[in-house]
């Protein structure tokens, strides 16, 4: 637990504060309500640019949300790695065959508290459909999934409806493909063009 208690440095506040600033001049607006209890995935779709990243630390911060994220493990390696840990970094060895699914299902059986943020994507590139690494870790922790999204058409973002995971991967993502469709990314021609179809993780 000593991650989540962890006092974050001088570094870690001042990028957190100077990107809330960026997202509060940029006139964008929060939306949703944070499950109980905190230990679910949040799905960061579609993810097409790196200005994602900003508006969501602003989205969920004003949620009062500090999301975590997967990061391999050579980026926290001395002198990043308290930065990491603080900006909510979850080191990952993917080395050697390791099983980063695996991984993260022994993180939330660890954590009374844990919103992981994937995006299935896997890139900002265009892509034709998601990774599905993501479903197997909430089958695998026994977790929900909620929708996280910007919409940049309307400046505003959050947190949508949850999910259980049926164990039906093709009808899941449909229900997912009918709340995202309404959604406008920043490049709409690289989000994936195929949530429904499974994947190799």
């Amino acid at each position: 637990m000593a991650l989540e208690t962890r006092k974050p440095s001088l570094l870690s506040r001042g990028v957190r504060a100077l990107l809330m600033w960026f997202y509060r001049r940029q006139g964008w607006t929060a939306y949703g309500e944070v499950p109980e209890p905190r230990r679910f995935i949040i799905i960061a779709a579609p993810h097409t640019s790196n200005w994602d990243f900003v508006y969501y630390i602003g989205l969920t911060q004003s949620l009062g949300v500090t999301p975590h994220f997967m990061a391999k493990t050579g980026l926290f390696r001395w002198p990043m790695r308290n930065f990491m840990l603080d900006m909510g970094g979850v080191p990952v060895d993917r080395s050697q065959g390791g099983n980063y699914v695996q991984a993260m299902i022994d993180e939330f059986a660890k954590r009374k508290e844990f919103m992981l943020t994937i995006a299935p994507e896997g890139t900002r590139g265009a892509v034709r459909k998601w990774k599905t690494g993501f479903y197997h870790i909430a089958m695998g922790a026994k977790i929900p999934l909620v929708v996280g999204m910007m919409d940049y058409a309307k400046k505003s973002g959050g947190l949508g409806p949850m999910l259980w995971p049926t164990g039906d991967y093709d009808a899941d993502m449909a229900k997912l493909a009918e709340i995202y469709a309404g959604v406008t990314p920043r490049h709409p021609g690289k989000q994936a063009t195929n949530i429904t179809e499974d994947s190799k993780t």
